[in-house]
C-alpha cells in the first residue's frame, strides 16, 4: 500500500508527464529522501531528471554554485541559500522545475534564531521566479525530515499546477 509521500510523488509524475516537464531536486537535510520517493515510482525516469544531495557547504558551492558569501552571511539554512540551490539545480540539469531543502533536523545543531525543526524550502521554474518558505516542524530527526519531504512535494505539485 502506498503511503502519502508515494501518492504525492505519483501525482507529481502524472502532472509533469501531462505537461511534458521534468524536475530536479537539491537536498541537504533530507539527504536525497525526495529523490528516493520519486524514483520509487515506476516510470519516474520520464519526468525526474536528477537529484543533488548537497549536505556540506562545499558541495552546495561546487555542485550548485551557491555563493560562499551567501553561506557566510545567511547560513546554509536560509531563504537565500535555498533559492540559490534551486537556481543551481536548474542551471546544472535539463530539468524544467526544481525544488530545494535545507534545514536543521536535529537532535543537535539548533540555535535560538534557527531551532531544531527549522527548514527552508524553495521551488522554481527555469526562467521564472523562485519561491521560498520557512517551516518549523516538530518531532525527532526522522519526523522533521519526513515533514520536509511532504511539504517539498506539495510545493512542487502547486508549482506544476
Amino acid at each position: 500500500m502506498e503511503d502519502d509521500l508515494q501518492i504525492q510523488a505519483r501525482h507529481l509524475g502524472e502532472r509533469l508527464i501531462a505537461r511534458g516537464l521534468r524536475c530536479a531536486t537539491a537536498e541537504s537535510c533530507t539527504g536525497g529522501w525526495v529523490a528516493k520517493v520519486i524514483t520509487g515510482i515506476d516510470g519516474s525516469s520520464q519526468w525526474f531528471e536528477r537529484g543533488f544531495v548537497t549536505y556540506s557547504n562545499e558541495s552546495k558551492q561546487e555542485m550548485l554554485g551557491v555563493e560562499r558569501e551567501t553561506l557566510d552571511s545567511q547560513g546554509a539554512v536560509s531563504e537565500a541559500v535555498v533559492k540559490e540551490m534551486v537556481h543551481g539545480a536548474l542551471n546544472n540539469s535539463h530539468a524544467d522545475l526544481a525544488l530545494s531543502i535545507s534545514g536543521i533536523a536535529g537532535p543537535g545543531g539548533g540555535t535560538p534564531d534557527k531551532p531544531v525543526g527549522t527548514v527552508w524550502l524553495a521551488w522554481g521554474r527555469k526562467g521564472g521566479e523562485i519561491l521560498a518558505r520557512r517551516e518549523q516542524f516538530d518531532g525527532d530527526r526522522d519526523a522533521v525530515r519526513r515533514q520536509a519531504v511532504r511539504v517539498a512535494l506539495k510545493g512542487m505539485l502547486e508549482l506544476v499546477d
